[in-house]
């Protein structure tokens, strides 16, 4: 089982600059670069669910922590919510849907005995 934590957030992105703000709200003196470091290394995957216009909560990224560059976490998204619409009832209607990318820990998965279908980030 992986450990999950849950922060309130508008994007995948906003999600590390709020833990960033948690550390420096712990008057700990870390320094940002290396607060931004340790979270990079720390998560894997960020999952993003929202409020729609209709009032539902919908999954709408998965979003995958790849790294650093410079002084930026580098995340990329590999799956998203696009909406197509409203249906009759005012209900948001959409697809969620691979961007392509395949993930960084692929290996890992397979590892773990967990195979993704190559057609799926295609």
């Amino acid at each position: 089982m992986l450990p999950k934590i849950a922060i309130h957030a508008n994007s995948p992105r906003d999600v590390l600059s709020r833990l960033e703000t948690m550390v420096a709200m712990a008057n700990l003196g870390v320094p940002d670069s290396a607060t931004r470091r340790q979270i990079a290394s720390a998560i894997d995957l960020v999952v993003h669910l929202g409020r729609l216009s209709d009032g539902t909560r919908k999954l709408l990224s998965i979003a995958e922590i790849t790294g650093m560059e410079g002084e930026v976490i580098s995340m990329q998204e590999m799956f998203v919510f696009k909406p197509v619409g409203v249906g009759p009832n005012g209900d948001v209607m959409g697809k969620f849907l691979a961007t392509g990318i395949r993930p960084h820990f692929s290996e890992r998965l397979i590892s773990a005995g967990i195979h993704l279908p190559a057609e799926m980030f295609s």
